[in-house]
């Protein structure tokens, strides 16, 4: 009987050893036919800038859209974007066309607004990928090209771009924008408020270059041609040709940028270059990043993502669009730490002068906590205080000197 037995379960464990593993070869599961697009988040935020009254928002902000599966190639995407103030005690910063506008209050640039996102046709094939109509383009570290992210409703662009990757190692990029579709929504058409005349959505003539090649183990190259052209801000017009390179030293991570621009000035008739160093050194969990960036006086990135860049009170922002200022030198420092629960913190100071370095425009501090729950939810705090020296910023010898600034925010974001 003991025999009958060991030969039985013997029988079992070779049949079973034998048996195809169902996860391995059942078909995988197919992309649906139409994907949903929900992107959500909430923030509270609070400014005060020097000379206006204190400023709080809490807003809602949802983009909801839908992306069909690849047919031959062919796809199509379009996403809603839906902006709700529940405390507007605040400025939008959109004059009387767009809610809410509280002229003596601290600007918070979100509005509120209903529109459309998002809505073009797409086609791969051949290595290339091809977009058609209204879309989001970030090129590098958006520090010409980019979406505005941080604020509630994006910047996207109307026209068409092209990414080919047929050369191995090698990325080319073409876009031609006719209209450029601005933070402030589509409540902002109307520039009737003296200070607000370039709120509005923009009619262009765009067009963008920009490659990079990573061939080259360790190092990567880019370079770059951006010839803007604009409507009804002819001051923001400008021709700007660059390259950059990344690539690590020993255990420091470097990277370098040279741009050369035309049409600098607010009254497009002087040259100016822009430059930008950094290097970063990894412990562990920790880095530690000093860089440099520089503006001759008169550059302007007016596509740029300017949040990202020279501090999160953004009181340089305005200038650096249109290129108003008197030149922008900003030496910084971050440093990022995991501390506790998942949670990394990151702190900066900014120390701003003019392009010669011989005027003093101030100092900031940025302090930012972001704990990311898992794929769909990640929470950010964020803080930034700029302190005045006193020194014009722009209109010259004889202009104003940036204002002293507080910003605080507390944000979820839900993604899927």
């Amino acid at each position: 009987m003991k025999t009958k037995a060991a030969l039985f379960l013997s029988t079992v464990s070779l049949l079973h050893a034998g048996a195809p593993d169902l996860e391995t070869t059942l078909a995988p599961k197919p992309e649906p036919l139409i994907k949903p697009i929900i992107d959500i988040r909430a923030r509270y935020e609070f400014g005060e800038i020097e000379h206006l009254d204190p400023s709080q928002a809490f807003t809602l902000r949802e983009r909801l859209g839908l992306k069909t599966q690849a047919w031959n190639g062919l796809s199509v995407l379009i996403e809603g974007e839906f902006s709700q103030a529940v405390v507007d005690h605040y400025n939008g910063g959109a004059g009387a066309t767009a809610d809410p506008f509280n002229p003596k209050d601290t600007v918070i640039a979100d509005p509120q607004t209903n529109e459309l996102n998002q809505g073009y046709v797409q086609y791969e094939g051949f290595d290339t990928t091809a977009r058609v109509g209204r879309q989001r383009i970030i090129y590098d570290n958006a520090a010409f090209i980019g979406d505005v992210g941080w604020r509630q409703n994006e910047q996207t662009y109307d026209g068409i771009s092209i990414s080919n990757k047929s050369i191995d190692g090698l990325t080319l990029n073409y876009a031609y924008i006719d209209q450029v579709n601005r933070i402030f929504g589509s409540d902002a058409d109307m520039p009737i408020v003296p200070g607000f005349t370039n709120v509005q959505d923009l009619d262009a003539e765009v067009h963008l270059f920009n490659a990079s090649y990573a061939g080259i183990k360790g190092l990567t190259l880019g370079a770059y041609a951006y010839i803007m052209n604009f409507k009804e801000v002819g001051a923001w017009d400008n021709n700007t040709y660059g390259l950059s390179a990344k690539g690590t030293v020993g255990e420091i991570a470097l990277y370098g940028e040279l741009a050369y621009q035309d049409k600098a000035g607010l009254k497009g008739e002087e040259q100016a270059f822009y430059g930008h160093v950094t290097a970063t050194k990894t412990f562990g969990s920790q880095s530690l990043t000093l860089g440099l960036e520089h503006l001759d006086a008169g550059f302007k990135t007016p596509l740029a993502t300017v949040h990202a860049f020279n501090g999160f009170a953004d009181v340089t922002d305005g200038a650096r669009i249109s290129g108003a200022h008197n030149g922008l030198t900003d030496l910084y420092v971050n440093y990022t730490i995991p501390i506790c629960f998942g949670i990394k913190w990151m702190n900066s100071l900014h120390a701003f002068g003019d392009d010669q370095i011989s005027a003093g425009y101030g100092w900031e501090y940025d302090s930012v906590l972001t704990k990311k729950f898992d794929e769909n939810f990640t929470a950010l705090a964020k803080f930034a205080e700029f302190s005045s020296e006193g020194d014009p910023y722009t209109g010259g010898s004889k202009g104003p000197a940036l204002p002293d600034a507080i910003r605080a925010s507390i944000e979820l974001d839900y993604t899927f």
